[in-house]
């Protein structure tokens, strides 16, 4: 027992390792079309920080973190792609979820996690709702964030990766 533990463990900190340089690829210039038919590419989002929140209308964690999102997507230097997953045949659907919980960011409906033409396969898994993916301004995901998306976790990120950002420019 105590063996399998130490293996996991050992697991979990070499996740920990390996996932960061992992999430510092570049990203695929995804290419989604909202609910209101607008094409959404991440180079037409250059110089913001853009968080892709995935999320099902059946899903009462997703609903917590609106007015988060909302919140973020106010912010100049921000914007915030909600993608509905897992709605069934009805597309009209994750509109009407979303005007029903006052989720006021951009949304997309995705499709199924099972259909191999979802958007969500152009950005990285969704295991669990919500699941978020966050690009810094050059357009590479620099945070994967599985549950509820907090706004001073994600703001004080942000703010190291600026500060780090600078430090390197200055050649510190």
């Amino acid at each position: 027992m105590k063996f399998s533990r130490l293996i996991q463990r050992a697991f979990l900190v070499l996740m920990v390792f390996l996932a960061p340089p992992a999430l510092a690829e570049k990203a695929i210039d995804f290419q989604f079309t909202d609910v209101t038919g607008k094409p959404l590419r991440l180079s037409d989002y250059k110089g913001q920080w853009v968080l892709v929140n995935f999320w099902a209308p059946w899903c009462p964690l997703c609903w917590a973190e609106t007015k988060t999102l909302n919140t973020l997507d106010k912010r100049k230097d921000f914007v915030v792609i909600g993608v509905g997953l897992d709605y069934g045949p009805d597309e009209s659907a994750v509109q009407t979820t979303a005007k029903n919980h006052e989720f006021e960011v951009t949304i997309v409906a995705g499709g199924s996690r099972r259909d191999n033409n979802s958007v969500y396969r152009q950005v990285g898994p969704v295991d669990f709702f919500p699941t978020s993916y966050l690009y810094d301004p050059t357009g590479e995901i620099v945070m994967f964030v599985t549950g509820q998306v907090r706004e001073g976790k994600l703001i004080a990120f942000m703010d190291e990766w600026k500060r780090e950002r600078a430090r390197k420019g200055s050649g510190k």
